[in-house]
């Protein structure tokens, strides 16, 4: 639920806090559908734009914290799913440099990135060969060689010499 936003209704719910129970799958279901329509279509209206706005800061809160508009409701939002998950805030100064060492460290999630970490070559520079390879296979033909100005005055001199 967290993961789409709607973890609100979590912590409002009376019901015990169960993966897989039926009252629990009944909700995740509901606001499956009601994501789902927020996020059909192109947003055509300034109430489209908005509910997509507040659901993504809702999946996030911690990337909204420092928003000047919404900031303080975020903060709130986010301390009130950690207590749900049982996680305390921290309270001493250890206790704030260990999370504040913990996000510096947490590598941030990309699908894009992910894929390219996962490319053969690793870490290492691609050479010259490599990656005209590469282009090759993405453009589908050979990059033709640019002539230099002096190959192009000396083929120009050629043709004159000819007649």
């Amino acid at each position: 639920m967290e993961q789409m936003g709607f973890a609100i209704c979590c912590l409002t719910c009376d019901a015990d806090d169960v993966a897989g129970s039926p009252r629990c799958k009944s909700c995740i279901s509901g606001h499956i559908r009601t994501r789902d329509k927020i996020a059909d279509g192109p947003a055509e209206s300034k109430a489209d734009r908005l509910s997509r706005e507040f659901v993504t800061m809702l999946a996030n809160p911690v990337d909204y914290i420092d928003d000047p508009l919404h900031g303080g409701v975020m903060t709130q939002y986010k301390m009130l799913i950690d207590a749900h998950h049982g996680l305390a805030p921290a309270t001493t100064t250890e206790e704030i440099q260990a999370k504040f060492e913990a996000l510096k460290n947490k590598k941030s999630k990309s699908l894009i990135r992910n894929v390219a970490n996962n490319r053969k070559w690793g870490e290492e520079r691609l050479g010259a060969e490599e990656r005209e390879e590469l282009l090759i296979k993405i453009a589908g033909e050979p990059k033709q060689k640019i002539p230099t100005w002096e190959e192009l005055l000396e083929e120009v001199g050629d043709l004159l010499d000819n007649d």
